[in-house]
């Protein structure tokens, strides 16, 4: 891939305004807020669109917006969608610096700010240069935080009133080191299920369990059973995780009553869809034998609350091609190990072709991965992540 010279990147253009765009981010992290909560942060954005001259509407998906930007040209009728997420964590920050959260139990300990800045840094940089054809189309979602925005942004006409083409979002990662970027032409990241296991027995005093019918003893068993799924119904190829993370029984301060329920809460990962179902089916074998053969009952409560992010190749190929001509192809990880970690722009992914990088920006080495108390965006990495985002649009929608 021929690099682009250094004179022409749109990182150095953005770097001349990174200490704007630093600041802005800076804001947004002393003022975090959870997903449909982002009135400040969605009115900031607009605040600095509007300054932009760029058309910017408002209340998509509760709280999302997106900015407008036509380019030189238009007669090409294609369309681009870039999406950043903007909502924090319900966590207590405990870093020292100036910039940490003025709100209690809230925190951007995942870098949202640093992705919505990344997104204004190339909507200045579109917006001044307007080096493509068509129009691009700026996502600025609310509650990816495990309120699925993406999906309320899409029900609430987000891809009827601003059709995209394709569509691309970034997230940075901390365990890859600054300014490399990590991708691959098929699945990133996994489905996530959340389930609840409610096992139902007969409670009594624990001196007489003989009279009772113990649901802690079959949520023991259901536990250890559930660990069977993956390693005898998963291909060693194929990648699943079942875990149980929470459980509820009885009274601690009440040692001899056996009590009459117990509840396990937790998350099924997959990438394929048919390893979902088989699971599904398992946990909810395993759940009604196990519970049938101790003479107790159970329900199985089973929701499927973010699909895959997958990649599609020829998105996937131009999102590397652009990467590997700004930063250089030893820079460019294109075979990048997905994550069962999951995230909500699969929706989107789903909805339409696309492509999901991660950027890196160091910092993992100090015990500072995301969801960390003490994490804080790199700042240093915004001009690259915004010359990303506008050499996709140039790629995307040439002149």
């Amino acid at each position: 891939m021929t690099p682009v010279s250094p004179e022409r990147s749109p990182i150095a253009k953005i770097r001349t305004f990174l200490p704007e765009l630093t600041a802005f981010r800076q804001d947004l992290h002393a003022h975090p807020e959870l997903g449909y909560e982002e009135v400040r942060t969605a009115a900031t954005v607009v605040k600095a669109l509007k300054l932009l001259d760029i058309a910017t509407h408002e209340g998509i998906g509760k709280t999302g917006v997106v900015g407008v930007i036509e380019g030189r040209r238009t007669d090409s009728g294609r369309t681009l969608g870039l999406r950043a997420d903007m909502d924090a964590l319900p966590m207590r920050e405990e870093n020292e610096f100036a910039h940490r959260s003025r709100t209690p139990g809230r925190m951007h300990a995942c870098g949202h700010d640093g992705h919505t800045t990344m997104l204004l840094g190339a909507a200045r940089y579109l917006s001044e240069t307007r080096n493509f054809n068509g129009t691009v189309h700026l996502i600025f979602q609310p509650g990816e935080e495990g309120f699925a925005g993406a999906k309320a942004m899409i029900d609430d006409g987000l891809f009827e009133r601003f059709d995209c083409d394709t569509v691309y979002a970034m997230h940075n990662w901390p365990s890859l080191p600054l300014g490399k970027v990590g991708l691959n032409a098929g699945a990133m990241m996994a489905a996530s299920d959340r389930f609840e296991i409610v096992v139902t027995g007969r409670g009594g005093h624990g001196a007489h369990a003989y009279l009772t019918v113990d649901p802690v003893l079959v949520a023991a068993h259901i536990i250890t059973a559930t660990q069977s799924i993956v390693s005898r119904n998963v291909g060693p190829l194929e990648s699943a995780v079942v875990s149980i993370c929470a459980m509820s029984a009885g009274d601690l301060a009440a040692m001899s009553v056996i009590p009459g329920q117990a509840r396990l809460v937790g998350t099924v990962r997959t990438f394929k869809p048919e390893l979902q179902n088989m699971v599904e089916q398992r946990l909810n074998d395993i759940v009604q034998s196990i519970a049938s053969a101790f003479g107790a009952s159970a329900t199985l409560t089973y929701r499927r609350v973010y699909p895959a992010t997958v990649n599609t190749p020829g998105e996937a190929q131009l999102a590397g091609d652009v990467a590997s001509a700004l930063l250089g192809e030893d820079n460019v990880i294109r075979d990048l190990e997905p994550s069962m970690g999951s995230e909500d722009f699969s929706f989107m992914l789903k909805a339409r072709p696309g492509a999901y990088l991660r950027l890196g920006q160091g910092g993992a080495e100090n015990g500072c991965f995301l969801h960390n108390t003490r994490y804080d965006f790199n700042d240093h990495v915004i001009p690259v992540g915004s010359g990303l985002f506008a050499g996709i649009a140039e790629r995307s929608l040439p002149l």
